[in-house]
């Protein structure tokens, strides 16, 4: 288990053209992100289906690349109990063939019953923007991108299907893009009329910033405390009992170290291993490559309201790996941004 320190990086704005998909559809994704947290996929599943259209792209012989992806939600339906302190998911158990009842037989007549497929599904609402890079005339900008739509529609989304959405107006769906200008007030109204177009809603940034903080006070308190002490410390209600000196009456309240709402996330993988020449470890999926051995990298993020971005890169996630230090990870620009006002 690794966990992620906050890296200094530039400010300026230099993405100039946005893909937007509005308000897609998604049923039965996944919403078991990591070994340890569920409830949104990871966004390794966005950069991952990103990068899987971007093939697509290719093979239509359509002159454009995807750097980076962000995501609006606009609404979720856990498939998983209601109500309590503990939920489950709402689990399947597949039919049995009659090949597999005939194997699964009792001596006593009676059959086997067959085991449940443990998995985590979410229904999802939300809007894909991609930052798209390409020489392609602005008369075929908004053909390419209901062509990319078209694609889409047919594409896995962390696991899940896209589906018609039926919630929204057919004119809501519409694909654009989106040419930002290099003049920064035109460039600014520009995009404060997106962000209006993508409420209500809530988009995932990275708070690395947030667990090096975290984890500093609690070191402050107990020089023992790890990076661990504090995701986990962010990552829960933690109710404290509160006494007034004058009445003397208890209270207790939820503790919150920071404003807004923070969650626990995972962002990719570090290495716990060397490489291994192809071939050499068994059962590899691909023996034409290089094998390695990983664990996944865990850090801390928030949910924002998309009026409050800045800038495009706040949203956006894109790979930003260190081979040399076996790091495989994801990053997001939001703290960045030297002119943030918390």
């Amino acid at each position: 288990m690794t966990w992620m320190s906050f890296k200094e990086g530039k400010t300026m704005s230099d993405v100039k053209n946005l893909l937007v998909l509005p308000r897609l559809r998604v049923q039965n994704a996944n919403a078991i992100s990591s070994p340890m947290t569920w409830g949104f996929p990871a966004m390794s599943a966005f950069v991952g289906m990103m990068h899987a259209l971007e093939r697509k792209l290719v093979a239509a012989d359509i002159p454009v690349s995807l750097d980076r992806v962000g995501v609006v939600c606009h609404d979720v339906e856990a498939q998983a109990t209601e109500g309590g302190y503990t939920r489950t998911f709402h689990l399947t158990r597949n039919p049995l063939s009659t090949y597999a009842e005939k194997k699964k037989i009792n001596t006593d007549g009676s059959f086997t019953t067959p085991s449940f497929v443990e998995e985590g599904r979410i229904h999802l609402d939300i809007t894909l923007i991609f930052a798209i890079t390409g020489k392609v005339a602005e008369d075929d900008r908004q053909d390419i991108a209901q062509r990319v739509r078209e694609m889409v529609a047919g594409m896995r989304i962390a696991g899940g299907s896209v589906m018609p959405n039926r919630s929204v107006s057919a004119n809501h769906q519409q694909p654009a893009w989106v040419a930002l200008d290099d003049n920064s007030a035109k460039r600014e109204e520009k995009f404060n009329k997106l962000k209006r177009r993508w409420l209500p809603g809530f988009t995932l940034v990275l708070r690395d910033d947030r667990l090096a903080e975290h984890t500093g006070a609690l070191q402050a308190q107990d020089e023992n405390a790890t990076p661990l002490d504090a995701w986990l410390d962010l990552s829960r209600l933690n109710h404290e009992c509160h006494v007034d000196p004058e009445s003397e009456e208890v209270r207790w309240q939820v503790r919150r170290a920071y404003r807004g709402w923070l969650v626990p996330i995972p962002v990719g993988y570090g290495a716990i291993s060397e490489h291994f020449e192809p071939g050499r470890v068994a059962k590899a999926r691909d023996t034409q490559i290089p094998f390695r051995f990983v664990e996944s990298i865990y850090s801390i993020g928030e949910w924002i309201s998309p009026h409050r971005l800045k800038r495009p890169e706040d949203l956006l996630w894109y790979v930003d790996n260190d081979l040399d230090a076996g790091l495989y990870r994801l990053n997001n620009d939001y703290t960045q941004c030297a002119h943030r006002a918390e």
